[in-house]
């Protein structure tokens, strides 16, 4: 209960800018776990249709690659099916290999989509601290030029304390969100390397069941 009772003074005493300072933690905290569910469930499901579909193309049937591609909502499946259909209508490595770039420019907006905003509301976490212990300061001093002078040291002392908490809060949201920002890029940059491997992986296979057999030296 101790422990409740500080954080409850601690944000009273803060000022009007706790307030906002909390909404911001909010909406960051919200993105934050909705970008990491939707992370988590993207590599699962990554590594489910590979699995699937890796013995289709070790045996060159494409068309129930494609299949099994086309059913799956993984973001590794838009980049096979991009892939798969170049296939039908060129054999050329270098045609399947721009054709599924273009589809990995597609799915990466996807797995970036609003994990900048946590880095932004990091920024607006801090400066609003900031903002709110100035204007407490400000008003600090302008209620201490009006007071006894044997009461100014100890009425400042205590003001400029209550104005301060608006910046500790401030950096106590900001903190965790760059954590959390810098764990969902890495997140989502270990995904753009797994599809980029996928694709090399999918192209080798390609290359490998269109080349042509070397006929056999004559005796």
């Amino acid at each position: 209960m101790e422990v409740y009772s500080t954080i409850v003074s601690f944000f009273q005493e803060g000022g009007l800018f706790m307030y906002p300072i909390v909404l911001v933690f909010a909406l960051g905290l919200a993105i934050a776990v909705e970008r990491y569910l939707f992370l988590t469930v993207t590599t699962t499901k990554n590594k489910v249709l590979w699995k699937k579909v890796t013995p289709y193309l070790r045996s060159g049937n494409f068309s129930a690659a494609a299949e099994v591609a086309g059913k799956s909502k993984a973001a590794v499946a838009t980049i096979m099916t991009y892939g798969l259909n170049r296939v039908r209508s060129a054999r050329r490595r270098e045609d399947v290999e721009k054709a599924m770039e273009e589809s990995l420019m597609e799915v990466m907006p996807r797995l970036e989509k609003r994990t900048h905003y946590l880095a932004t509301f990091a920024n607006i976490a801090t400066l609003l601290g900031l903002l709110g212990t100035i204007i407490g300061l400000i008003r600090a001093f302008t209620a201490v030029s009006n007071a006894n002078p044997a009461e100014k040291a100890d009425l400042l002392s205590a003001s400029i304390s209550v104005a301060m908490n608006t910046t500790a809060f401030g950096l106590m949201v900001a903190i965790p969100l760059l954590l959390i920002h810098t764990v969902l890029q890495t997140k989502t940059t270990e995904i753009v390397d797994s599809l980029e491997m996928a694709s090399v992986k999918f192209l080798n296979a390609i290359t490998e069941r269109s080349a042509p057999t070397k006929p056999a030296a004559s005796a």
